[in-house]
Parts: structure tokens; C-alpha cells; sequence
């Protein structure tokens, strides 16, 4: 019998190990070389891809996103932003109305597969090319590409002419190869949501008008020929009227560059010997702003290093365009003409952004809660400690949007995808809120020291992939030694609230009898703090059976008093307490208020019910 057990484990081992080493992603690399016309606001480019299909499958296809065409009246994401209850404002009807010179097109004009010409079809923002020769497992086929795009008016995230003057924001700006994962294509048409791409890397000229300073994720090639900042005070050379610009960026699954004739361009040395790059109008208001963030910045790389895992490339750009705020690899568009904390809270943001979806590549369409969420969570953290760390409870901004929604009754279960959910509100407070929320409620679940750990072996593990909400729960259940699926289910796949009460108090001469209830759909463990009268705080711990274990002991009660298990299936559960109730000053379900109870009246007593119009206790 035992050799049974024991070829059983080596079994089970072997499993596991075969499922770690069963993950899998593509790999691309891009040399592209543009042409731009700013006179007309077009440009010509030749686009070389090896595609690598690290896949156990064999690929009769390929998609390309060509984000631009989205910029035509009549396209889907002018269709859905004119029919949502809530539309961003920034987009509106505002789709519908461009003309001719103004909308945004990217037209394929030839396309090979190893030098034969493919067949290819665009439909709106996705191109579906049928392959002559299928890719196998295992086996790499290039792609060469000619195209033409025209740069649309800046309406969401790229375009030209901004509201800030900024000439281009160029995000979204060449045929990009779609992710094929283990559950295939994810051709997703755009509608101004998320994004999902193949890591890789990225070789890019950029030919233009020498007037144009030129901002992009990746290391400046040739510094000495542009100059603008990129190679000291050298002003740079010119061939005539046009420079070409030369940027390479490995391992990343996206690129971003925009160009400007007013660029500053100053350049700071960041943690670990990184650059740190600033492109912006020397506005007389808001230029200041720009240079005196420029410590915060630094602060915050160091504490994300810190707190979350080291940074992992050379160089970082925080360039104004666009139409708020965006994340790119090594670089984000932001608008400039901000107060001096607001360009460090939306900077904050956005560069946390390279940890949480530009590191940690999720698929952000189906996942965009643990893109936005995790960047929010890190984001309340790292702007507390840049204020000095003396903020209350930091994440306060997250629970009462989350309060709101469910108050609402319009939120939907996070396993939404994002360009699916039926307002923007649901989709914003979901993403943002509930995803921080996720985290947060977490450190209640396990601990905060097992989140900080879990939080590192998750960036660690993880990073230059794609991780899934289960792989991250993985991480959190191994830190802890606790399972957690449970949380997973009720929290992300449906909308179940959580409402924790105390039913009723009854004191005897010796003791305390206290009946608590959950009122609310969704398990949680409970923490139940009863404060003396001589001061003494009391936590009487009550884990969910679901966890199989509990937390350790955390600071801020003198005595911490584990309970037995609060079955999931029980909407009570009773304890006594060995204090009379004139001994007890007071009960509170939660006083740390981590665990996003949608009721907390009812989580204290005494409660206001039990005062009377003197204002004293009732007995």
C-alpha cells in the first residue's frame, strides 16, 4: 500500500511540474521603418515581423489590429460611445463627425508570408490574413508589410493637434500582431478599451521633419544625429529637411512615440543607473510643474523597486500628449497642464502601469481588473508614502467607489469583458475600484506581511508573461499556506455583497454571549474587536472554514483570541466572551474597515439604537 501512496505522490509531482512547464507565449519581432508626412498628417511605413509560435498548435491564420480605422464615423467604437448611457466624454459623438482630412485609417498595401504574397482582408480595426503555409509548432515565419496610415484628430489616447497643442501622440499607430494564448486569437475590434499583445522586441526608424522632437518607449540609437536632449546640448544633424530617429526596445509587447517642435527635453538619473526622461511644453504656468516633480518621480521608482520589484529596464519617458493619462512600455503619455499634484498623482499612476500590465502582461480586454486595480492599490501606496506616510486608511477612495456602485445597482461581475460591460461607470469602478479592492481585502484574508511576499513572487514569477487571475492567486495561497479560491469566486466571477452584523449582545454575570450574522451573500473570515473599559483591545479572530488555516496574529489589539471556524454555509455564528457587558465599552466588526462591508452600521455596538434621546446607553 505505501508504494501505491508513494508512486501516487511522484505522480501528482510530475503533474505539477508538467503544468509549470506547460506555459507557453509567442514571440515577435518588429523592424519598422516610417516615413512621415506632417504637412498632411500621413506616413508610409515597411513593417518586417518574425513570428514565433511557441504554441502546441498549428496556425492557418494571423490577425492584425489596425487601431486607426476605429477613427471613422460609423465604426464600432463611434457606434458603442453613441449608445452607452455614459460615453467618455472625450469621444462622444465626436467620432461621427470627422471629416475626411480628419478621421484615422492604417490600409495594408502588401503583405508576405516568406516572400509570397498572402491574401488579406481588413475588417474596421482587425486584418484577417489567410496563410499559404500553415506555422508549426515550434517553427518561426516572417511577415513583411507595406502600409499607409493618416494620424486621426486627437480624440482618445493617440492622434494629432491635442487640446495641449501637442503635435502627435502616436499610440496605436502600426499594424500590430493580435495575442494567440491558450484560448486562441483575441482579434478584439477597438473600441477605446483595453489592449492585449506578444512580447517582444521592437527596432524602429522614425523619419520627420527635423523641426520635431521625437519621444518613444525604447533606447535612442543614434543620440549624436538627433540631438534634442538625447546626446547633452548637441544640437544634432539634419539630412535636408527630415531627421530619422532610431529606437530599439526588447522584450516589450508594445511601442509609443510621439513628436513635438516645442519639446523640453531634460533627462534625470534614476535608481539602479536607469534614465528617467521628461518631454514637455515649457508652459509659463506649467512648466515649473514639470520640473519640480521630477524628484517625486525618482522617489517613486525607488519605492516601487522597493515595494513590488525592481525595475527592469534602462530608460523611462514621461511625455505630455494624449488626452489624460496612458501606459505604455518605458513610457507614458499624460496631459501636461496640471497642478503640481496632479502631475505627480497621474504620473504616479501611469508609471506603476509598468509593473501592472507592461510587466505582469495580463489580458487587460479580459483582466482589466488586475491591470487598473493593481496599479491603484500600488498607486494609494506609494503616493501615501511620498506624502510622508501619515495617511489614515489610504485605500479609502476605492471602497466608497465600490460602495457607490453597489448602491447603484449597476455593477457587473468582473469576469466582464472589458469592452462588454454595459456602462462605463461598471466598467471604471470595477477595473479601478474593485481590482484595488481585491488586493487590499487580501491583506485582511491572509496578512499583510503574506501580501507584501506574495506581491514580490508575483512580480518576480511572473513578469515578461501573461498572467491569469489564477496564477496570481497562487501566489497569494503559497505566501499564506491558506486556500483561497473561494475569495476568487465570490469576489471576481459574481456580484455578491459582503454585510457582517451583530445580531445581539447578551451579558450574564460572568460572561458575554454574542450572536453575529452574516447578512450579506459573500463568505469572509471575521474579526471581531471588543475594547475594555480599562482600554484593553481584544481580537477575537474567526477564520472561514473555506481558508483551511488562518492568518497570523497582526498589531493593534494587546490580545488576539483564536475562534473556531465560521462555517460558510452558517449565516450565524455564537461565542462567548468572558467580560460582563460592564466591562465591555465596546464591539466592532472590522474596526481596520479592509473588508468592503457594504453596511457597518450594523458591524458596532453598542449601536445608535441603543442610546437613548439623552444620549445615554440604554440598558
Amino acid at each position: 500500500m505505501q508504494k501505491w501512496i508513494s508512486l501516487i505522490g511522484l505522480l501528482g509531482c510530475a503533474a505539477v511540474l508538467n503544468a509549470q512547464q506547460g506555459y507557453w507565449q509567442q514571440k515577435v519581432d518588429y523592424s519598422m521603418k516610417v516615413s512621415f508626412d506632417a504637412s498632411k498628417h500621413q506616413y508610409t511605413g515597411k513593417q518586417v515581423l518574425i513570428y514565433e509560435n511557441n504554441s502546441p498548435d498549428t496556425l492557418t491564420q494571423v490577425f492584425y489590429h489596425l487601431y486607426y480605422n476605429a477613427f471613422q464615423p460609423g465604426s464600432s467604437m463611434d457606434i458603442r460611445s453613441r449608445w452607452l448611457p455614459d460615453p467618455d466624454a472625450r469621444v462622444g459623438a465626436r467620432v461621427a463627425a470627422l471629416k475626411p482630412d480628419e478621421i484615422g485609417y492604417q490600409r495594408v498595401k502588401a503583405l508576405k508570408q516568406d516572400g509570397v504574397e498572402l491574401k488579406h482582408e481588413a475588417n474596421e480595426t482587425i486584418l484577417e490574413v489567410k496563410l499559404n503555409k500553415p506555422i508549426l509548432p515550434g517553427k518561426k515565419a516572417t511577415f513583411e508589410m507595406e502600409f499607409e496610415a493618416q494620424v486621426p484628430i486627437q480624440i482618445r489616447r493617440s492622434g494629432r493637434n491635442s487640446a495641449e497643442g501637442i503635435a502627435y501622440s502616436m499610440s496605436q499607430w502600426y499594424p500590430k500582431m493580435a495575442e494567440y494564448d491558450k484560448n486562441g486569437w483575441h482579434p478584439n475590434p477597438y473600441i477605446a478599451r483595453e489592449f492585449y499583445g506578444v512580447w517582444g522586441n521592437y527596432d524602429v526608424e522614425i523619419t520627420i521633419d527635423s523641426a520635431f522632437t521625437v519621444a518613444a518607449t525604447g533606447e535612442i540609437q543614434n543620440p549624436k544625429e538627433v540631438g534634442k536632449g538625447y546626446a547633452g546640448n548637441a544640437a544634432g544633424t539634419s539630412n535636408g529637411a527630415n531627421k530619422t530617429w532610431k529606437f530599439k526596445a526588447n522584450n516589450v509587447h508594445d511601442f509609443v512615440w510621439a513628436a513635438d517642435q516645442d519639446y523640453v527635453h531634460d533627462v534625470i538619473d534614476g535608481p539602479n543607473g536607469m534614465k528617467i526622461h521628461f518631454f514637455y511644453q515649457d508652459d509659463a504656468t506649467y512648466g515649473k510643474n514639470w520640473r519640480e516633480m521630477q524628484a517625486s518621480v525618482y522617489k517613486l521608482f525607488d519605492i516601487m523597486n522597493r515595494r513590488f520589484g525592481q525595475y527592469p529596464y534602462s530608460t523611462y519617458s514621461i511625455i505630455q500628449g494624449g488626452d489624460g493619462g496612458m501606459e505604455y512600455p518605458m513610457a507614458t503619455l499624460i496631459t501636461g497642464k496640471r497642478t503640481l499634484g496632479s502631475l505627480i498623482g497621474v504620473s504616479v499612476h501611469e508609471v506603476i502601469h509598468s509593473w501592472y500590465q507592461m510587466l505582469l502582461g495580463t489580458n487587460e480586454s479580459l483582466y482589466s481588473w488586475m491591470d487598473e486595480g493593481f496599479t491603484t492599490y500600488a498607486s494609494d501606496i506609494v503616493m501615501n508614502e511620498l506624502q510622508g506616510g501619515e495617511g489614515n486608511f489610504i485605500f479609502d477612495g476605492s471602497y466608497k467607489s465600490y460602495f457607490a456602485l453597489v448602491k447603484s445597482g449597476s455593477q457587473e461581475p468582473l469576469t466582464t469583458h472589458a469592452d462588454h460591460f454595459n456602462t462605463n461607470r461598471a466598467y471604471s469602478i470595477g477595473s479601478y475600484s474593485m481590482g484595488s479592492l481585491f488586493l487590499s481585502q487580501l491583506g485582511y484574508v491572509m496578512g499583510e506581511a503574506a501580501l507584501s511576499k506574495a506581491m514580490l513572487a508575483y512580480y518576480y514569477n511572473w513578469r515578461f508573461k501573461h498572467p491569469t487571475p489564477d496564477d496570481c492567486l497562487r501566489e497569494m495561497e503559497k505566501a499564506s499556506g491558506l486556500v483561497l479560491d473561494w475569495y476568487k469566486e465570490y469576489w471576481v466571477n459574481q456580484t455578491h455583497t459582503i454585510d457582517y452584523a451583530i445580531k445581539s449582545v447578551v451579558s450574564t454575570k460572568s460572561e458575554t454571549q454574542v450572536v453575529l450574522e452574516r447578512v450579506g451573500k459573500m463568505p469572509m473570515p471575521v474579526e471581531l474587536w471588543v475594547t475594555l473599559k480599562d482600554g484593553k483591545k481584544i481580537n477575537y479572530y474567526i477564520p472561514l472554514d473555506l481558508m483551511r488555516g488562518e492568518k497570523p496574529a497582526e498589531g493593534g489589539a494587546q490580545e488576539t483570541v483564536l475562534m473556531d471556524d465560521w462555517q460558510w454555509v452558517a449565516t450565524q455564528y455564537t461565542m462567548s466572551i468572558p467580560y460582563t457587558g460592564e466591562q465591555i465599552e465596546k464591539m466592532e466588526i472590522d474596526p481596520s474597515q479592509r473588508m468592503a462591508d457594504v453596511d457597518r452600521s450594523n458591524g458596532a455596538w453598542p449601536s445608535k439604537s441603543d442610546f437613548g434621546k439623552t444620549g445615554k446607553r440604554r440598558r
